[in-house]
């Protein structure tokens, strides 16, 4: 092709300069296709490439900001962090005013839970509780039973120079029904133990209670004592409930 486009020229009476830029002209357009094929091949795997760090990238952003497990506090203040599968606290939410301005107080962003649960036990809220001899109840609840037992251990080991902190797992099933009655994980596994013991006793009146009043009540209701049905006020004159001792202030 290339000779014929030659000879094609050397008939053609012409200025040389405009023979030459014609002729390049031409062999451009013959062999444009060529080279397109050659562009094509060589892009493709970089769009590919491309395309794959989006869908990845896309994928780890749902990933991190999809929770995994729950980490469920209570003593009066009760709250729940939402872990990832990365061991990430991605969220705090308060079941009562205390345990939401707790919440608030957090440092979270790209925070390791052991290192949130770390700041909880060192708030002055939760130390003043705990100095005064409530009990701090921390479920971990997930349907990943390897992630859910590996919290579980690293929390307990966190808690294991404080006094009075019951440590617990729930799987998802188990603790499905919590949010419906409107208490945290951690109340409602209490709240069961106290309905087997008196069933006329409602979900409301035992959010409103810490957890050592009530396993106070449970520890009441299991000895026979006489306990009226409502929140146990350790030191109320007349209150038929006797099995507490005195607590500090429970909020709401």
């Amino acid at each position: 092709m290339k000779d014929k486009i030659q000879a094609a020229f050397s008939a053609v009476q012409a200025e040389q300069s405009l023979k030459e830029r014609t002729k390049a002209a031409l062999e451009q357009t013959i062999h444009a296709p060529a080279r397109r094929n050659v562009l094509r091949r060589r892009w493709i795997p970089v769009l590919t490439a491309c395309l794959l760090v989006v869908l990845t990238g896309a994928w780890g952003y749902q990933a991190y900001f999809t929770p995994t497990t729950v980490i469920s506090i209570d003593i009066n203040p009760s709250l729940e962090l939402s872990v990832n599968r990365f061991d990430r606290v991605i969220a705090a939410e308060g079941y009562n005013d205390e345990g939401q301005e707790l919440a608030d107080s957090l440092s979270l962003p790209f925070a390791d839970y052991t290192d949130v649960y770390a700041q909880i036990l060192e708030n002055q809220t939760i130390a003043r509780y705990l100095a005064q001899d409530e009990m701090l109840s921390v479920t971990v609840v997930s349907s990943d039973a390897d992630q859910r037992q590996q919290i579980l251990t690293a929390i307990e080991s966190c808690s294991a120079g404080h006094a009075n902190i019951h440590c617990s797992s729930l799987s998802e099933e188990e603790a499905a029904s919590a949010h419906e009655c409107g208490l945290s994980y951690g109340k409602y596994q209490a709240y069961l133990a106290v309905q087997a013991l008196d069933p006329s006793i409602s979900p409301e009146q035992i959010r409103h209670m810490s957890m050592r009043e009530i396993r106070a009540l449970i520890a009441a209701l299991s000895a026979g004592e006489e306990v009226d049905g409502q929140p146990p006020n350790a030191g109320s004159p007349g209150h038929r409930y006797t099995g507490g001792h005195g607590g500090g202030h429970h909020g709401g």
